[in-house]
């Protein structure tokens, strides 16, 4: 069984749903989770919010977290998974946020940095991350981590 079927397994098993706020992963977390057949019992939605601006006007990300933080920050990957949860009233939200490269590093963020978080009402659990390799490897390591991450917080 592949990690996102057992992911799926788990949110049927509970009965909860998810939705996803991806920024550089582009849309990648949704499809991997979609491609497990039933998907929909599930899966609610996903909004890649790649600009500033669609962190903040569509998943009510802080702007002061943006101009203080960065986009690519714990704050702001964690207002993101709040968000998407509330837009589209999910049991879980997940909020990607990172670069992935080869442009976009700063002396206190490197290329690789990805920020996953993962909340419910009840709780927000975020995880900083630092990935190697191409842009697609970047991208494709976040996923992975995102639905571990997300395995291992339904799993309490």
């Amino acid at each position: 069984m592949s990690a996102s079927s057992d992911v799926g397994a788990k949110l049927r098993d509970s009965r909860r749903t998810v939705a996803v706020a991806e920024s550089c992963t582009g849309g990648r977390l949704g499809d991997a989770l979609t491609d497990a057949p039933g998907s929909s019992d599930y899966f609610l939605g996903g909004l890649i919010s790649y600009s500033n601006d669609a962190k903040v006007d569509l998943l009510g990300v802080d702007r002061s977290v943006i101009l203080e933080e960065g986009a690519v920050s714990e704050k702001a990957a964690g207002m993101m998974a709040q968000g998407v949860m509330r837009l589209f009233g999910a049991d879980v939200g997940i909020g990607i946020t990172g670069i992935a490269g080869p442009t976009g590093a700063t002396p206190t963020k490197p290329i690789g940095l990805v920020y996953v978080a993962v909340c419910s009402p009840e709780r927000t659990e975020c995880v900083r991350y630092v990935f190697e390799g191409t842009r697609t490897s970047v991208k494709d390591q976040a996923v992975a981590r995102a639905i571990q991450l997300l395995s291992s917080f339904l799993d309490g």
